[in-house]
């Protein structure tokens, strides 16, 4: 299913940097567009380049308060601490120029989200964007401005009416779900590990939606340890059928690779195989329930240099309808530039060797097992808001 796909760069995105030792080092984002470029990825001829430019004020005002512009504005010229806006935290350190860095990063997903809506592209994304915790008044998680909420909130101030975001990130989508907690229009979808063991600690079954919005919020919280199979069967049970009841106009989605069983900040275990697995379902769901028009940015992923590069590249691959073979060999001359900026030895092949199979939720439900227990209370949760049977 190859056709246009336009990705929004500009190597001054990795001007997003709070500094050395922060886990959201910028060279991952690099080492991604490096090795994407090495693969062919980016010269295939459906595959366009969108200069980004930095998001206005109006346009971050979609999503967040004008005093906490001014505040990062303020703090990233000055270098002061703003606790109250989240400013300054070891998550959120000051950097000098974080206010033209942090809307560089909406812009990207913006120009990303225009080039859907207006046609120019059939895919379109940000691999530096999905900044998913950022909040209306404060930073969060590592997140400035929330760029997936910037862009759904552009789209439908532009005509759209029916949104869907999928966030397979291993953190919970809390930012985006709360811009969107209230209103119908936007279906939000959350699969990460459980808020009892990661932070935010939020992204329970029973954060369903208020008002107009009941059952539009859906969470799929799953216990630390779980591998390709779980994830991948929990995704199948909850996240086709609710796209196919909904058939979202723009499917958004959020590649957060934080859920590989190699990343240091999270429980998951999934493998690179599998997040690729992931990516195929969420491209083949964007052209069966939104007519193929696909937003998708990048998240999380702190194991820079074996998990981060292989699992993006997949994606952007994926993304341009020429999927890359796993066993495919990694260049030599990645492996050198990799090693050159960090010291660490790369990875020989885009696999992890995993089969990445899963047994489908439709075969019939295990209650005793925790990845179906949580299945139920998701399908519980929300499935009648949207005419669907929650058991198999």
């Amino acid at each position: 299913m190859a056709g246009p796909f336009a990705l929004a760069w500009d190597d001054r995105l990795t001007g997003y940097d709070f500094g050395p030792g922060h886990p959201l080092a910028p060279v991952r984002v690099e080492l991604t567009i490096a090795l994407a470029r090495e693969l062919g990825v980016l010269s295939l001829p459906q595959v366009s380049l969108l200069d980004p430019v930095p998001a206005t004020d109006e346009e971050l005002e979609l999503a967040h308060d004008a005093a906490y512009i001014a505040a990062v504005r303020r703090a990233g010229r000055d270098g002061t601490a703003d606790f109250s806006h989240g400013l300054g935290t070891a998550d959120n350190p000051v950097f000098g120029g974080m206010h033209e860095a942090s809307a560089l990063v909406a812009g990207a997903t913006l120009a990303a989200a225009r080039a859907v809506w207006h046609g120019e592209a059939l895919h379109a994304a940000n691999i530096a964007g999905g900044l998913h915790h950022a909040m209306r008044r404060c930073a969060s998680g590592f997140c400035v401005y929330n760029d997936p909420a910037i862009a759904i909130k552009w789209l439908l101030a532009h005509g759209a009416q029916r949104i869907a975001y999928v966030d397979v990130d291993v953190h919970h989508g809390d930012g985006v779900q709360a811009a969107f907690y209230d209103d119908p229009r936007v279906l939000t979808i959350s699969l990460h590990e459980h808020p009892a063991t990661l932070f935010p600690g939020t992204g329970l079954a029973s954060e369903n939606g208020a008002g107009e919005g009941a059952g539009y919020a859906v969470n799929v919280p799953l216990p630390a340890g779980t591998g390709d199979a779980g994830w991948l069967r929990a995704f199948d049970a909850v996240v086709p059928p609710l796209l196919r009841a909904f058939r979202p106009e723009v499917l958004v989605s959020q590649h957060g690779c934080d859920s590989h069983r190699l990343d240091p900040l999270a429980h998951l275990e999934l493998s690179v195989d599998g997040q690729r697995r992931a990516q195929l379902m969420v491209h083949e769901l964007a052209h069966e329930t939104a007519g193929g028009r696909w937003l998708l940015t990048g998240g999380g992923g702190y194991q820079l240099v074996q998990v981060v590069p292989r699992s993006w590249t997949h994606l952007l691959a994926v993304a341009a309808g020429s999927p890359a073979d796993p066993g495919l060999e990694v260049p030599a001359g990645w492996r050198a530039l990799a090693a050159d900026r960090t010291g660490e030895s790369a990875p020989s092949r885009m696999t992890d060797w995993q089969p990445a199979d899963y047994v489908p939720f439709q075969a019939g439900a295990d209650p005793a097992d925790p990845v179906d227990a949580s299945i139920m209370r998701t399908r519980h949760a929300t499935f009648s808001w949207h005419g669907l049977l929650p058991h198999p």
